[in-house]
């Protein structure tokens, strides 16, 4: 999958390149986006896919939050999370950031859901289990989730050049 130039630096369009390519490679979508931002924030590739490594499918296959939209707050958190535990300012100031660009994800993806973005309904959702899809070519052509991928980590490059 190509992604498309918004006017990010190149070191910037190569990790929302390199997320999409996590993707592609059988990464899950909260692994994807964390991996390809990891080393900005001291943790090397292997850490930052075990860290994201429980929010595939929604959460644990659950089809709640998508995992593309989890790796979003996973890199707020590792960006501006607060560290004292009586910080209340440092706690909003994260909230602040993470729901600003949660709104963008649902603005552009329209939902935050998993199931909603899947298109799964009632029946379909509760049979999910927690035994991953295998990824293969009709896996790739039926699932809009590395576009997804994509747009979570171009919303999280572009905060970070905004940022600057």
């Amino acid at each position: 999958m190509e992604t498309t130039n918004t006017n990010l630096p190149p070191s910037l369009e190569a990790r929302v390149q390199r997320a999409v390519d996590n993707f592609m490679q059988g990464y899950g979508c909260c692994q994807s986006v964390v991996a390809a931002f990891a080393d900005l924030y001291g943790l090397d590739d292997n850490l930052a896919k075990r860290i994201g490594a429980g929010f595939g499918g929604g959460v644990g296959r659950m089809r709640m939050m998508c995992g593309a939209v989890s790796g979003i707050v996973t890199l707020v958190g590792l960006d501006c999370g607060q560290t004292e535990g009586s910080d209340r300012e440092g706690k909003s100031a994260c909230y602040k950031v993470v729901q600003e660009l949660l709104a963008k994800s649902k603005e552009q993806n329209g939902s935050l859901i998993c199931a909603e973005i899947l298109g799964l309904k009632g029946h379909d959702k509760a049979q999910s289990s927690y035994v991953a899809s295998a990824r293969t070519a009709e896996y790739y052509k039926k699932r809009p989730c590395a576009a997804k991928v994509e747009s979570a980590a171009r919303i999280f490059a572009e905060y970070l050049k905004n940022k600057q």
